[in-house]
């Protein structure tokens, strides 16, 4: 019997684990059989693949940057990288604004519901206040000061650092261009090799994908309903409204954004782009984390959708770090809704500021689960909202934090694409690689 493809196997995973959670529900099945047995073969995955994803960052980059060949090269294909991140990353943006203001979402929330949210999360929103009140208190230059490690084996060992292993990875490929390629060479071969190793391991754990998928998705369902399903139905459905205006953007941004930009600057067929990545789609929504879909991100799109190793292993680790078109999207809209929520009315002036926070936020955001609360939070003092305001979207965050990952791996996805069709590193131009059975 021919075996599913990964995806099916995913999608297998999701909806059985959507199944699985709901009747576990409805039947009265303990909650501790869902949590205590269940959820830790979806921690051991995602677990899996952090574990190889700032190896594969750090091996990858040096392997991108010092196969160019040239610092000229690097600086062309740096620079129109940036270019196309910081350009998604303001349309976005610009589209949750529109979303969010012409709905208005935030005047439909009942009262009593604001109340009981605001209860409810309280606690958990002032150790996000404090977290991001620590962020404010920074000198403006410190996001690159914090960009520059102390320690480099010591920023490898926290993946909210991929920053730092990014800037000395880039410094250690400039290095190898520089340097006398006899000399660079053993090096290069040294990383190369590392690289080979961790691919391999990527296979590895994806064997387990569908089980770790079905594992997180059934105890997320447990884990929102709590003790009372009734309770946490209706506080979603009183937040449908505000939901409903994220994935209408996030979608927007997928099926018309980045479709319009593959179709005007590559020549990929955006059917054969869709159907490339589909399965890193999936495993970026059971996981949330674009770190932990990296590996897998990179592995599709250099050997499905056919863009070179010189340019996916530059641009994907670096859009996981900075590029999170999905996050500033929603930031925009919830910003505005918590305003909305509240009865404060929002100047132009004030939602102007709201795409510049949000555009630098997204690169201050890491690309692991509910980092960009912490950064909404940012957002909101900018403007000049109360922190205390994120209460009003924790409940449906974790659900939304799953969409909004997908639209950040597809930017990066798109991008790379985009860069390889310019520096023409596709092959036949556009083509996706026709793999057969051996």
């Amino acid at each position: 019997m021919k075996k599913l493809p990964l995806h099916t196997q995913i999608i297998i995973g999701l909806i059985l684990g959507l199944i699985f959670g709901l009747v576990s529900i409805k039947t009265g099945i303990p909650k501790w059989i869902t949590l205590d047995y269940i959820k830790p073969v979806g921690t051991i995955f995602i677990n899996g693949l952090k574990l190889i994803a700032m190896p594969l960052v750090l091996a990858s980059l040096i392997i991108g940057v010092s196969n160019l060949g040239d610092i000229s090269k690097l600086s062309r294909i740096g620079g129109r990288t940036l270019f196309l991140f910081l350009a998604t990353t303001v349309v976005s943006i610009s589209i949750g604004l529109a979303l969010v203001n012409i709905f208005q979402p935030g005047t439909a929330l009942p009262t009593e519901t604001r109340e009981k949210l605001m209860s409810l999360y309280e606690g958990d929103a002032g150790k996000r206040a404090e977290s991001a009140a620590q962020f404010q208190e920074q000198s403006p230059l410190q996001p690159i000061v914090d960009m520059v490690p102390q320690n480099i084996f010591l920023a490898t060992t926290d993946n909210a650092a991929m920053l730092q292993v990014v800037f000395f990875a880039i410094l250690v490929g400039i290095a190898l261009l520089q340097i006398p390629k006899s000399k660079a060479a053993p090096v290069v071969a040294f990383f190369d090799g590392f690289n080979e190793v961790i691919t391999l391991i990527v296979g590895y754990i994806m064997i387990i994908a569908p089980y770790g998928v079905f594992a997180l998705m059934s105890s997320l369902i447990v884990e929102i309903a709590g003790d009372n399903p009734d309770s946490a139905l209706s506080l979603l459905l009183a937040l449908l409204k505000y939901s409903l205006i994220v994935l209408a953007g996030l979608f927007i941004a997928m099926l018309v954004m980045f479709p319009l930009l593959l179709k005007a600057m590559s020549k990929v067929r955006v059917s054969d782009f869709f159907r490339a990545i589909r399965p890193a789609q999936l495993l970026a929504f059971s996981t949330s984390s674009s770190n932990a879909t990296l590996p897998v991100t990179m592995k599709l799109t250099q050997e499905e959708l056919g863009v070179s190793e010189n340019i996916s292993s530059f641009v994907l680790p670096l859009g996981a770090t900075v590029n999170m078109n999905g996050t500033s999207l929603y930031q925009s809209v919830a910003a505005v809704f918590i305003a909305q929520a509240l009865g404060m009315e929002l100047s132009f002036s004030q939602q102007i500021m709201i795409v510049l926070t949000s555009t630098l936020a997204a690169v201050g955001s890491a690309g692991v689960p509910g980092a960009g609360l912490i950064m909404l939070i940012v957002v909101l003092e900018a403007i000049g909202v109360p922190a205390a305001g994120i209460a009003l979207i924790m409940a449906p965050d974790r659900i939304l934090d799953m969409f909004r990952t997908v639209v950040n791996i597809t930017g990066d996805v798109v991008v790379a694409a985009v860069v390889a069709s310019k520096e023409g590193e596709l092959p036949n131009g556009a083509q996706p690689i026709q793999k057969t059975e051996g």
